[in-house]
């Protein structure tokens, strides 16, 4: 129960940052408190293999690219969105790669919930 409370805030508090909290738990590897994000069932891609997924299973997944590559720094560079969705391209330096990571949130009854996580090894 804990765990959802996170990912509950006023969609209408225009300073609100749901990227802020997000990026830390990316910045961090921790996929635990990232998954506190996640939509019940979400579309989850690594290196272009692209997985429509659970809660729980995309957590693992995360779990496993974050002992693969341990994150050193991650830092958003561009974020967009309108009053259903926001979107945040990133760039997150772990295990010694570059990667480009894309996330896509809902809005939904003043809750966040990330729908898509897309990470590739940066051109």
């Amino acid at each position: 129960m804990a765990l959802c409370l996170c990912a509950k805030a006023s969609a209408q508090n225009d300073t609100y940052d749901v990227f802020i909290p997000i990026s830390k738990y990316i910045r961090q590897g921790n996929a635990d408190k990232l998954s506190a994000w996640f939509s019940d069932n979400l579309e989850i891609s690594v290196f272009s293999e692209s997985n429509e997924t659970s809660r729980a299973q995309a957590k693992q997944i995360m779990k496993s690219f974050f002992e693969t590559y341990t994150p050193r720094t991650f830092d958003i560079e561009h974020t967009a969105g309108r009053s259903t969705m926001k979107y945040a391209l990133g760039m997150l330096k772990a295990g010694g790669e570059v990667f480009e990571v894309t996330i896509f949130v809902s809005i939904k009854d003043n809750t966040y919930r990330i729908q898509q996580l897309k990470i590739q090894k940066a051109e």
